[in-house]
């Protein structure tokens, strides 16, 4: 088999060691070291020395949980580095250990039989760590939220059944005044604002219930945990604010796509980057974010092809921008969304949407453009002798006898 390069090395990451093998080629020999190393900084450090000791050009290492990122980050400013995917790296069965390991992995790079996956540069990584903390922020201020439901609901209190938001300005305060020791609904109906005062009758109804000094005290300690996370999120947005300024114009470009928001599109730069070069195709970025159909073929047959797992965070921002969009008024996604929805389920046309917001970022993003909308009248556009034919079907259907300039 051919050699594609000649100096390179496998590593085999865990925790706490680092297998390392070098495999140098020369004419026909192939000469194989192996090395264990720590994972601490020196221990990396020493492992960089050793491989530039033979001159390795090239580091392939498997993608292990976060273990590989602190091996990675060291070595990538000394040598071409590559992370594998796990599920390509099979070795022969019966011969699984660490050092068989690195040197299946340098021996799979050095022909050429694997591909590196993508990482991000430096400044991209900082972001993607920033948007991602602050999702999980969101998403835990989101549990809490309906944590306080369901003690509400557990004494009796009905508040979430006349106010849409209980957390909320009027909310808020009826919240504090049940904590502070206010048990009486007139009392607390009162402090409603603006146009929750028109629903005070009811307020009293909902404010009645079995509400006791244990739940003030849960109560408490959830509006306490809120008003912590609203004010973590608002430092992570605005250290992202800073980040995100060299990317702040590819971020203007992708809110004007129909159902991205400044925060999704922040996502999404941190979970793609704004180099398209790096997947050379939106089919491609589509694969490798598991937005498109799988394929299986076997002895001549397509059989049903899974969608591959992708990126989970970019799945999640493109899901809220796909929900977002299938609500639009007159647009091409709501249209998209509707003509799927009605034949395949509304699964498959929130994927059909999350795939087509995905090959417009890309686009948008390769060709610096902002959102072309295409319009809710497009597939009629597209093919108007199709829809002709479609209503003279169904006005057929109802009994009318229709004729056409085609049959006249």
């Amino acid at each position: 088999m051919e050699t594609l390069v000649e100096r390179c090395a496998g590593l085999d990451v865990h925790k706490d060691t680092v297998v390392a093998c070098v495999r140098v080629t020369t004419g026909g020999d192939v000469v194989e070291k192996l090395h264990t190393f720590g994972t601490t900084t020196s221990e990396l450090l020493a492992l960089a020395d050793w491989l530039a000791q033979w001159k390795v050009t090239l580091v392939a290492m498997e993608a292990t949980g976060v273990y590989w990122k602190p091996v990675y980050y060291v070595l990538e400013d000394r040598f071409g580095c590559w992370l594998l995917n796990a599920r390509h790296m099979h070795n022969v069965p019966g011969r699984k250990t660490d050092a068989a390991d690195a040197a299946w992995i340098a021996e799979l790079t050095a022909h050429g039989l694997v591909t590196a996956s993508f990482v991000p540069p430096e400044p991209i990584r900082q972001l993607r760590n920033l948007t991602r903390y602050r999702k999980a922020q969101i998403d835990e201020r989101g549990r809490e939220a309906q944590r306080l439901d369901k003690v509400l609901q557990d004494a009796g209190i009905k508040l979430s059944s006349v106010a849409s938001d209980i957390l909320g300005v009027s909310g808020r305060a009826m919240l504090r005044g049940l904590v502070e020791g206010t048990r009486d609904p007139e009392v607390l109906s009162e402090l409603a604002r603006t146009s929750l005062r028109k629903k005070i009758p009811a307020l009293r109804e909902a404010l009645t219930g079995r509400f006791s000094d244990h739940h003030a005290l849960i109560v408490g300690e959830i509006l306490a945990k809120l008003d912590y996370l609203d004010e973590a999120i608002g430092r992570l947005s605005e250290e992202i604010d800073r980040v995100i300024t060299p990317f702040a114009h590819q971020r203007d470009l992708l809110t004007t796509a129909v159902g991205v928001d400044r925060r999704t599109a922040e996502g999404l730069i941190a979970e793609i980057g704004v180099n398209m070069s790096v997947f050379g195709s939106a089919g491609r970025l589509a694969s490798w974010a598991g937005r498109c159909p799988g394929q299986y073929e076997s002895a001549g047959k397509s059989r049903s092809g899974r969608t591959r797992k992708g990126n989970k965070w970019l799945t999640t921002y493109l899901h809220d921008a796909a929900m977002a969009a299938s609500r639009s008024k007159n647009t091409y996604a709501n249209a998209q969304f509707h003509r799927i929805a009605s034949r395949r389920g509304y699964a498959k046309a929130i994927g059909a949407l999350e795939h087509s917001l995905l090959v417009a970022v890309y686009y948008m993003i390769d060709r610096d453009q902002p959102y072309r909308e295409l319009g809710a009248d497009y597939f009629t556009r597209r093919r108007p002798g199709q829809r002709a034919q479609h209503l003279v079907h169904e006005l057929t259907a109802l009994g009318y006898l229709v004729t056409t300039p085609a049959t006249t």
